[in-house]
């Protein structure tokens, strides 16, 4: 394929609390990790962009990147947090391909756009787990949505005794902007899917996994195949491997670290303050303002 780096989008949530600290840093990484000609472009839900530090703003200037609003008003009922990034998704982008990461996520290691995406794919990762649900639920997420189950069959990142009906990570997710199947834009196709599923209520724990659950089926139905990552790519941490240091055995490129005590346990954090210090003068992002 084409290197797509000249036509990518990274973006991300960036929201007040939690999250406008970890998307500086995270945008960090893709300044020191991307080529720049990747764009960047942290979200943040319109009724808490008020909210946002100034030195996000900041931040967000002197590495080149937007912050952009999206609504969330009666867009999921009852209201979704978790379902964000399907609703950032939703929003109008620029370049050929987009990939949306989670703000808890860092890339570590040089990396190409062409590493991840591939035509006629949406790319992603197996989830670290399934712990929330039996393998039967599938029987009523495919049928709600008309659909086979698909054939095939995938061990999950880290906790699966046996291969398993396909479950992605939605931490990850890179995928063409365009209609280029004649089934429309993926990501309305996902939030299409995700407002079918979220309508089955038999359907226990759909909240907070609703946008996992969907993604699967929502790249089908856009008429695409999965193009699933290596675990390099999209290294999960916390769970099973808390406190366990990164491997040392192979070149690990993206880590999603779920939260900053599993970031200094990696001992990555160094590493991303370092970075924004780099990018923007402080190692600190409120230190900006």
């Amino acid at each position: 394929m084409t290197d797509p780096a000249a036509s990518l989008t990274i973006f991300y949530i960036v929201e007040p609390p939690e999250y406008e600290s970890m998307a500086c840093y995270l945008l960090a990484s893709i300044r020191a990790r991307f080529a720049g000609t990747v764009q960047a472009i942290g979200y943040c839900p319109a009724h808490r962009y008020d909210a946002l530090h100034p030195a996000v703003h900041v931040a967000h200037a002197k590495m080149g990147a937007e912050i952009r609003t999206f609504h969330t008003d009666a867009r999921f009922d009852p209201p979704y947090p978790h379902g964000n990034k399907i609703l950032a998704a939703l929003e109008p982008r620029e370049t050929k391909w987009s990939m949306f990461v989670d703000s808890d996520v860092l890339f570590i290691r040089d990396n190409a756009a062409a590493n991840i995406l591939r035509d006629g794919h949406v790319s992603c990762s197996m989830a670290a787990s399934m712990l929330w649900a039996e393998q039967s639920i599938w029987e009523d997420i495919y049928g709600a949505l008309d659909m086979d189950i698909p054939p095939e069959r995938y061990p999950l990142m880290r906790r699966s005794k046996a291969p398993l009906i396909p479950y992605f990570s939605s931490g990850l997710v890179g995928f063409p902007e365009t209609d280029t199947t004649g089934k429309g834009r993926f990501a309305d196709i996902w939030y299409e899917t995700a407002q079918i599923v979220d309508k089955i209520e038999t359907l226990d724990r759909r909240r907070p996994y609703l946008d996992q659950m969907t993604l699967p089926a929502a790249i089908r139905r856009a008429g695409f195949n999965w193009n699933i990552l290596p675990e390099e790519q999209h290294f999960i941490l916390g769970g099973k491997l808390k406190n366990e240091p990164l491997p040392t055995d192979r070149d690990i490129y993206t880590i999603h670290y779920r939260n900053m005590d599993n970031l200094r346990q990696s001992g990555k954090l160094s590493e991303a303050r370092e970075n924004h210090k780099r990018l923007t003068g402080e190692k600190f992002v409120r230190r900006l303002a």
